[in-house]
């Protein structure tokens, strides 16, 4: 009996749980400030992205300090800009979606990014996706469903950005789990960081380039500091176990997502909020609980 909170410090199911919900925590911050500075403060979305990122850069050179050059070498530098490009678009499609639907149904939409990150993992990866693994992404998925209500009147067609960014962060997610193979989690953050901060220049630049500040100023450098955070997160969630096993956690960011947009906006979506996120909620430790059993099995 003394031995089982060590098996769970231990266990790669749990640990690959536990970073994948922090980093839906930070990210639910970032998404709140980012909604902010777009929607209240007005600020145009394409420079939201760069300055969010640019920040994040800035605040990661202590980090590059400390880790001196050897933390960019790398034998995939190819990889890496792939999928930062595709991060970059997603990042871009997000912010956008942020601007134009609330925080609960962007987010409720960006969760089909398992269905993409499963068949991906499938396909590309090799990894096996057995009939838990669907069960709790479908589950999750129909929750999802549940909430959104794409047959009602509230649906439009700018709700389908977080979609769009779903597909493209789930393809980033694989470069991410194939690259966490041979690289350490420090030096893909830092590879991000440091390309995603020009290609969104560029981006902002064409559509028009803004410049924060007061509380604009601060919101940002707080999502940009999270932002690194958040990163650090999801790249050693994916170290730690596969990516169709640690993906339907990721569905925990709609709770945490509406907890935060209540508390900074005032508002909570109207509809089957609850009903759904206990769906997602139950798939979720329905995956992990099976995933711990099995390692146990194997011990």
């Amino acid at each position: 009996m003394n031995q089982s909170p060590l098996m769970l410090t231990r266990s790669s199911a749990v640990l690959g749980a536990v970073f994948m919900v922090l980093a839906g925590i930070a990210f639910a911050v970032v998404n709140v400030a980012t909604q902010w500075v777009a929607m209240v403060a007005g600020f145009p979305a394409t420079s939201i992205a760069f300055w969010q990122y640019a920040f994040a850069l800035v605040l990661s050179v202590p980090l590059l300090r400390r880790l001196g050059l050897r933390a960019m070498r790398t034998r995939f530098p190819g990889r890496h800009l792939a999928r930062v490009l595709l991060a970059a678009f997603g990042v871009q499609a997000w912010v956008e979606g942020l601007a134009t639907v609330p925080i609960w149904q962007a987010i409720a939409l960006v969760m089909t990014s398992p269905f993409f990150i499963i068949v991906g993992a499938k396909l590309f990866l090799g990894e096996q996706v057995g009939w838990k693994r669907w069960t709790a992404t479908l589950i999750g998925f129909s929750g999802a469903m549940v909430i959104l209500q794409p047959w009602s009147e509230t649906f439009t067609t700018a709700s389908l950005l977080p979609v769009l960014a779903a597909l493209l962060w789930g393809a980033s997610s694989l470069f991410v789990k194939d690259l966490t193979a041979h690289e350490r989690p420090e030096t893909i953050t830092i590879w991000l960081l440091l390309l995603l901060t020009p290609i969104n220049a560029g981006l902002a630049t064409v559509a028009g380039f803004a410049v924060p500040t007061g509380s604009g100023l601060v919101v940002l450098v707080l999502a940009g500091l999270l932002t690194v955070v958040g990163q650090y997160f999801l790249t050693a969630a994916y170290r730690a176990a596969d990516a169709a096993y640690v993906q339907p956690f990721d569905d925990l960011k709609l709770p945490l997502n509406v907890l935060a947009g209540w508390i900074a906006f005032g508002y909570a979506p109207a509809g089957y909020l609850w009903a759904g996120a206990a769906m997602i909620l139950g798939a979720s430790l329905f995956l992990m609980a099976s995933e711990f059993s099995k390692e146990k099995g194997r011990g």
